[in-house]
């Protein structure tokens, strides 16, 4: 039995497809598309669908990483993780209706911010997808200014955001 070499892709019948992105003695170390980092045999059944020489120096573990987490941030829902503010952790959004008749409303705040975040990483997927599309040129033009201009009105929301670079960002005045 040959080894495969780090780089190698498979098909599993229980797992679907994925890259060795590790060997060891007894074990392939693979990550697959649908189920992430999975540990199977060397003498486990599945298909090759590309096999790379045993060579450990073709491809770098930091290399395999990168290029999953790309394909995994352009294709599924899988979200970065967001940290809120440390001013608000634990805080609560209170709503309170203008009628004094009427009870006020209280939100923790971290749920507020993760339907916030969720809201953004959505819309990034959404510009993804025009930016793929088979739209014209024109088309592509005036939605993405659309959802600049989405970007543009939660930015009132950036006060929650830990890390600058998370926050919202509209449309940059020239």
């Amino acid at each position: 039995m040959k080894i495969l070499g780090i780089g190698s892709r498979i098909k599993h019948a229980d797992y679907g497809k994925g890259v060795v992105t590790n060997v060891s003695s007894k074990h392939y170390w693979v990550t697959f598309i649908e189920s992430g980092l999975e540990t199977i045999d060397l003498d486990s059944e599945f298909e090759i669908i590309e096999a790379a020489e045993d060579d450990v120096d073709t491809v770098s573990f930091f290399d395999v990483e990168r290029s999953l987490t790309e394909i995994l941030k352009k294709w599924s829902d899988v979200t970065e993780i967001v940290p809120i503010a440390d001013k608000w952790k634990g805080g609560k959004l209170i709503l309170e209706p203008g009628d004094t008749s009427l009870k006020a409303s209280e939100i923790p705040i971290d749920t507020f911010f993760h339907k916030i975040t969720m809201v953004r990483d959505r819309l990034r997927v959404m510009e993804q997808k025009v930016n793929s599309s088979n739209l014209d040129e024109q088309e592509k033009i005036d939605l993405q200014q659309y959802i600049t201009r989405i970007y543009g009105s939660l930015t009132t929301f950036n006060v929650l955001f830990k890390l600058k670079t998370q926050q919202f960002v509209g449309q940059k005045s020239s």
